[in-house]
Formats: C-alpha cells, sequence, structure tokens
C-alpha cells in the first residue's frame, strides 16, 4: 500500500514539473487594452474618443405622458380654442426619446463644445396613425465665449420645467423647443457675467384691422358669421356651425429685417441666482391692403425689461428652492408667453365664451369705411395709423420642497395682463362687433375709429398649480401635477351679438341645435383645472 501511495504520488509531482515547464515556452498573455479612456476634465460621463483629444458624452431620456383638460394640445393647452363640446379632445397622450451628444476639447482659446439632441416625439389624441416625428431641440457651438445655433434663449430664467410639467403657464421659457442664438458671454469674475445675444425674433401676431381680419379664434355659432367671427378666424362657419381659424406667430409680420437684440446681466453663486435682462424686437407690419399693395405703417422697435432670483433654502430641507420672475413688455408680447403657440385665449363652455387677443401692435387705414371704386377694387380712405404697440407684463414665482429626499412638491404662480391702447382697442372693437364691412359705411376704423360702450379687449389670464414627484433613483421619476387656470376676459360691448341694433352682430336663429352658442350668450370670464402624469428615464443623470 506504501508503494502504491508513493508512486501516485511521485507521478503526480513529475506531470506538475511538465506542465510548469512547458507553460514557460508558452507567450506572455498581453495586458488588457484600454479602450474606452474616461475623461475627468469635465464631469461624469465623459470619455476619449480613439485617437483623439476630444471628450464625449452619450445622454439621453425617454418620457410618457398624458394630460386631462388641456384640448388635446400640450403647447396651448385649455385656453387656446377650447369649446368643451362633444368635439373636444379631453385626453391627450405624448411619448418622447431624445439622445444627446456633447464633445468637448481644449483650444488656445478655451474649451471648444459641441451639443446635439435628437430624438422621437409623438402627441396624440386618438387618431394618430403614424405617430413618430423626429425632431431636435438643440444644435449649437460653444467656444471663446460664442454661443451659436439653437438653444436656449439668453433672456431665459425663470425655468418652467423646474418646478411644472405644462408649458402653458405664461412664462418666456424657451428650453423645450430651444430658439436660435449667436451670443457672446463676458466672464467678469465671481460668478458674473454679461451676454449679448442676436436671436431669433419672438412674434405673437399683427392686427391689420383695415381689412377687418384677425385669423386665430374659434368659436362655435353661426352667430359669429361676420364681425366676431371674421375678426376671429373665418368668414363663416363649416357645416357643423364651427368657426375655425388657424393663426401663426408671424400673422401680420412683413419679413423678417432685423434679429432681436437680447442681452443679460447674471450672477451665479452657491446661494442661487440673479439676472437682469432687456430685449429689443422690431415691429415690422405688413401692407395696409396687399391686392394691390398698398403702404404700410413705420416701422417700430417695441422692448421687454424682466428681473429673475433663485433662491435655494437648503435649511429648510436639503434641494428648496424659489424662482421668480417679472416681465414688461411694449410690443413683443411673446417674451411673456412663450408657451403659446397660438397668440389668442379663448374658452367656450356652454352658452358662455371667454377671449383674449394677443398682438405687438393694431393698426388701420380707414375712418369712413371700405369704400369700392368704380371696378371695385377695396381703396382706402385718409385716416391711417401707425402701429398701435400693445403693453404687458407678467410675473412667475415658484418653490420646489423636498418633504423627503426622494419625494418633493412645488407650488407655482403665474399671471399675465395684456393692456391695449385706446386707438387700438376703438379698432378692435369696431371689427368685433362686425362694424368694419364694406357693406356698413359711416362706420370707421384707423384713426377715425369711434369709442364702443362696454367694448374692452384688455385681459388677464392667472395660473396657480402643484406638481408632486417621487424619485426612485436619479434617473427614474413618477409624478402628477395640477394645474388651475382662470381666464379674466375681455369684452364686446353694448354692439356685441344680442343687441340688434349694431348691424351684422345680432344673434341668428341658424344655429345648429346643441352646436354653438344661443340667443342669451354672454361673455364671461372662465376657470379650467388641467391634470399631467408623467413617467420620465433618464439614460445618464
Amino acid at each position: 500500500m506504501k508503494m502504491v501511495k508513493s508512486l501516485l504520488l511521485g507521478t503526480a509531482a513529475g506531470l506538475v514539473a511538465v506542465s510548469a515547464g512547458q507553460a514557460a515556452d508558452l507567450p506572455v498573455k498581453a495586458k488588457p487594452v484600454e479602450y474606452v479612456k474616461i475623461c475627468t476634465l469635465y464631469g461624469a460621463g465623459f470619455y476619449y474618443m480613439p485617437c483623439t483629444d476630444i471628450c464625449l458624452k452619450i445622454g439621453g431620456y425617454v418620457r410618457a405622458e398624458t394630460t386631462y383638460h388641456s384640448n388635446g394640445n400640450f403647447a396651448a393647452g385649455p385656453t387656446g380654442n377650447e369649446i368643451f363640446n362633444r368635439t373636444s379632445n379631453e385626453w391627450v397622450m405624448r411619448a418622447r426619446a431624445y439622445i444627446t451628444a456633447d464633445a468637448r476639447e481644449q483650444t488656445a482659446w478655451g474649451t471648444a463644445r459641441a451639443y446635439v439632441a435628437v430624438g422621437v416625439a409623438t402627441s396624440d389624441t386618438g387618431a394618430t396613425i403614424t405617430p413618430s416625428i423626429l425632431g431636435f431641440n438643440r444644435a449649437f457651438v460653444q467656444w471663446a465665449g460664442i454661443t451659436a445655433g439653437v438653444t436656449q434663449s439668453f433672456y431665459d430664467f425663470y425655468s418652467g420645467a423646474a418646478t411644472g410639467y405644462r408649458a402653458y403657464l405664461p412664462n418666456e421659457d424657451t428650453g423645450d423647443a430651444g430658439w436660435w442664438v449667436w451670443a457672446y458671454t463676458a466672464q467678469l469674475g465671481n460668478g458674473l457675467s454679461a451676454s449679448i445675444s442676436a436671436e431669433e425674433r419672438r412674434t405673437s401676431q399683427i392686427i391689420n384691422v383695415t381689412s377687418g381680419t384677425l385669423i386665430g379664434l374659434t368659436v362655435n355659432t353661426t352667430a359669429f358669421t361676420t364681425g366676431l367671427a371674421t375678426l376671429f378666424g373665418a368668414a363663416a362657419p363649416n357645416s357643423n356651425g364651427t368657426i375655425t381659424g388657424q393663426v401663426t406667430n408671424t400673422a401680420g409680420y412683413g419679413g423678417i429685417q432685423s434679429p432681436d437684440i437680447v442681452g443679460n446681466i447674471r450672477l451665479d453663486q452657491t446661494w442661487g441666482s440673479a439676472q437682469i435682462m432687456a430685449a429689443a424686437h422690431e415691429v415690422n407690419a405688413n401692407y395696409y391692403d396687399t391686392a394691390p399693395a398698398t403702404g404700410h405703417p413705420g416701422d417700430q422697435w417695441g422692448y421687454v425689461v424682466g428681473a429673475g432670483l433663485r433662491y435655494n433654502f437648503p435649511f429648510i430641507a436639503q434641494g428648496d428652492f424659489f424662482q421668480g420672475e417679472v416681465n414688461y413688455t411694449h410690443g413683443a408680447l411673446r417674451y411673456l408667453m412663450m408657451g403659446d403657440n397660438s397668440p389668442n385665449m379663448q374658452i367656450e363652455r356652454g352658452n358662455t365664451y371667454g377671449f383674449g387677443v394677443t398682438a405687438d401692435c393694431v393698426y388701420g387705414s380707414l375712418n369712413s369705411g371700405f369704400q369700392s371704386s368704380a371696378t371695385g377694387t377695396v381703396v382706402h380712405a385718409t385716416g391711417g395709423t401707425g402701429c398701435e404697440l400693445t403693453t404687458a407684463w407678467s410675473i412667475n414665482a415658484a418653490y420646489e420642497h423636498y418633504w423627503t429626499p426622494q419625494f418633493h412638491e412645488s407650488f407655482l404662480f403665474g399671471i399675465v395682463q395684456t393692456k391695449y391702447s385706446n386707438l387700438a382697442n376703438n379698432n378692435l372693437c369696431m371689427v368685433e362687433n362686425g362694424r368694419a364691412s364694406s357693406s356698413v359705411s359711416g362706420t370707421g376704423t384707423g384713426s377715425g375709429a369711434p369709442a364702443t360702450g362696454g367694448c374692452n379687449n384688455n385681459w388677464t389670464l392667472w395660473s396657480a398649480g402643484t406638481r408632486v414627484q417621487y424619485d426612485f433613483t436619479k434617473t427614474l421619476y413618477i409624478g402628477v401635477e395640477f394645474l388651475y387656470q382662470h381666464l379674466d376676459t375681455a369684452t364686446l360691448g353694448t354692439c356685441g351679438p344680442g343687441n340688434t341694433s349694431c348691424p351684422q352682430a345680432q344673434i341668428t336663429a341658424t344655429a345648429p341645435p346643441g352646436n354653438g352658442l344661443v340667443p342669451g350668450f354672454s361673455v364671461r370670464d372662465q376657470n379650467v383645472l388641467s391634470l399631467t402624469a408623467r413617467i420620465h428615464k433618464d439614460f445618464l443623470p
């Protein structure tokens, strides 16, 4: 037995010796190659592109959300053509997926950066067959203090997305869609900077009351076949009694002649941030008439000024902060209402209707109604006006509170008020009440437009809401938002529908039953409560 044990041990030792000798003759295994080299110059997530000094970060997010009582529209929301009847889309769904790429490298003049965000976005009210839409909201270069391309406006300060989900709360935030800029920023030290920027012009619309038309609003009744209907979107309703109108934010403007000139002075500190900003905006109206082209108001420069503050409150709870902003404008209203795709506010509910016209200026050229020449061509009487610039002001405020490190809630408030000059208001009232028409002589627009008792186109939109959100991780959250809006409506006055003594403004008996306003309708303030639910996942923080 001892002999067998010794033999086995000897054989094993020999095999080990032979194996070791053979292993020594084999080539040495190469060290692993570091194909991805981490770049620590610009924060987490960057790596060096192979064979270059360029650091690259790939990120992005996927989001799904739905909103109730937003008129089927994530941008304009319930204040844009909401009718509240069987044709209204009370639910709207959306999915988004964006990929971002951030490339940076060092040069003799500082860091050179290129950034792009592209993806798929879709909104659906139940009728879309192919919902995917490819788009982008960032494409810019930064170098030596220059920022050029599509990014956020240098006027912006208050971040709507930081404390809420819906962009139709009145504010000037261009962060979601992006904005074309060409800017220079000087770093003055200790967190202080100053920027000057040439930017894509921000326009609402310019109203030409010469032809008695203003597009964009919707009224669901044949009562407004002329007069208010013409002002709000169409000369006549369609077969179901709904008058629809489309509007763009360049309606009534001439071609772009100058970008907006934007400037800011900003301070960033550990306690928060502060900024003062201003912008100059050219208001260049189109012709009084386009067939044939006849004259036009002189060009004017509108402006907007604002100030913002963000203050951190870590002594209440880690992550708590307040943000607020105030703005005042004369002729550049979209700096106060960036989220709205349509310049005009309107809500129709049963036999009540609330509205507000948003325009950078109002002009007209008639003081005695339309006059037809022997050939039937519409010509102008005397009394043309220049652009009457509109004034407006706004306030935005929000507070974000962390109840726990994962569960937080924001409380937000916004108000915007629009005011027209007496001459602009008188001209709007003439059209709204159906009295600026070729068939109604002796009732003028332009400099001769008379006052209409009780007609007032000034309006105010109030917003207040709360958003609650739970962060499961740093890159995954789910939340809901409740947003209440109140529209202090403009008014039509004594010559509105229902007063048969005013030409073309009376309620007719042809309104489809149950499908529009009926005799006895009234213009009243309107209230809407919207609800949004969202789930969101980032690729990188």
